[in-house]
């Protein structure tokens, strides 16, 4: 009975990393977000008008919108919150994957690694905006899943969870 537990609950958890790449896909290059209207912009202006690689300019500007109420409310919440958000999974599927990205280091590089490539793929394919703010909220976000991930009681799941 305990082994066929076990099972069940590794098949949700590997079933669940799947459902978690798919929403983040289609949150990342499917959404309603897209920058539609300017796809006959060159890249470069494209670039020009969507980019942002000033840390911090985005953030603070949804912070003081938060205070000033110079914008809906849910806007900064969402981007603020949901970017923080949306890479904390990360933090723990990939670790439970891949025993080496248990290490802080390899980790962050891993996770930078891949944040990159998807900016760029947001620019590139003019789904999204290559934004330095939206890459430090993704980082962080990771980075949390990750600290939740080495928690005691998390590992002692894991461990129970894919031990053969």
């Amino acid at each position: 009975m305990r082994n066929n537990m076990k099972k069940s609950l590794r098949i949700i958890f590997n079933v669940s990393f799947i459902v978690y790449l798919i929403v983040l896909m289609f949150l990342l290059f499917l959404n309603s977000r897209n920058y539609f209207w300017m796809q006959d912009m060159s890249l470069l202006n494209y670039f020009k008008q969507t980019t942002n690689l000033v840390p911090f300019k985005t953030i603070s500007t949804y912070i003081k919108a938060l205070f000033d109420q110079t914008m809906n409310i849910d806007i900064p919440i969402k981007n603020l919150v949901g970017n923080l958000i949306m890479f904390l999974p990360m933090g723990i599927y990939l670790p439970t994957f891949i025993k080496k990205l248990k290490r802080v280091g390899l980790f962050s590089l891993s996770m930078f690694s891949l944040l990159v490539i998807i900016e760029v793929l947001q620019l590139l394919t003019r789904r999204g905006s290559l934004d330095i703010d939206d890459f430090i909220l993704n980082m962080f976000g990771a980075l949390l899943g990750l600290s939740l991930w080495k928690k005691k009681s998390f590992q002692k799941f894991l461990i129970n969870l894919f031990d053969k």
